[in-house]
């Protein structure tokens, strides 16, 4: 290698790409509650919606019906319509804020797919995709159970369940009860939020029990 020439670093595979979309405060504030309740960072909840979001079948055929391109989804066909007005239509000034995330290179590969069906940029696709997986019940139960798994021993998960399995029992309304309307009735009852999480759930264990 000659003098003054340099070395090339080679780029990680895995290297992240950041965006930050533009979003109703309605879902920005949603976003903020789950990087409350977990303590996750905002960037790291954004990341698992979009990554949730990419991978699902009833998220993306959601949002095949404002497709101007045709997109394919593991081996199925989305079919584009190019006279659909096009998703990138401002949402009304002042109701709006900034999300940052970043997402990994296989997602964003999958991200800057659909923003071509969409016909639009990541950045605006991003915003689409967080809408919409947000509102994803399958995703925020799993969101929800995972972390307190993680923050959780077995004993007092198998209690959380017994309580799950109780409220699903004796719910009065036709609609199931997830991980997620538990932690919200866990805050509920106990009503501190200076304490952990774990903390938060003995308190409601004893008290349950």
């Amino acid at each position: 290698m000659s003098a003054g020439q340099g070395v090339r670093r080679k780029q990680r595979s895995d290297k992240k790409r950041q965006v930050a979309p533009t979003i109703s405060m309605e879902l920005r504030d949603t976003i903020y509650r789950l990087n409350y309740i977990t303590g996750i960072p905002v960037k790291d909840v954004c990341e698992a919606i979009c990554h949730s979001g990419l991978s699902s079948r009833k998220v993306i055929e959601h949002l095949s019906q404002y497709f101007r391109r045709d997109l394919y989804f593991g081996n199925t066909l989305y079919r584009g319509v190019p006279e659909r007005p096009p998703q990138f239509r401002k949402i009304p000034a002042g109701k709006t804020g900034r999300v940052s995330t970043r997402l990994r290179a296989r997602d964003y590969e999958l991200l800057s797919a659909l923003a071509y069906s969409l016909d639009c940029t990541p950045s605006r696709a991003t915003a689409i995709l967080l809408n919409a997986a947000i509102r994803d019940t399958d995703f925020l139960n799993s969101y929800i159970r995972e972390y307190l798994r993680k923050e959780l021993d077995e004993r007092r998960m198998e209690e959380l369940r017994k309580v799950l399995r109780y409220l699903r029992k004796n719910n009065p309304y036709d609609e199931d009860i997830t991980w997620t309307h538990l932690l919200a009735y866990i805050y509920h009852e106990v009503r501190d939020g200076a304490q952990s999480v774990a903390e938060t759930v003995n308190t409601f264990i004893n008290r349950w029990k």
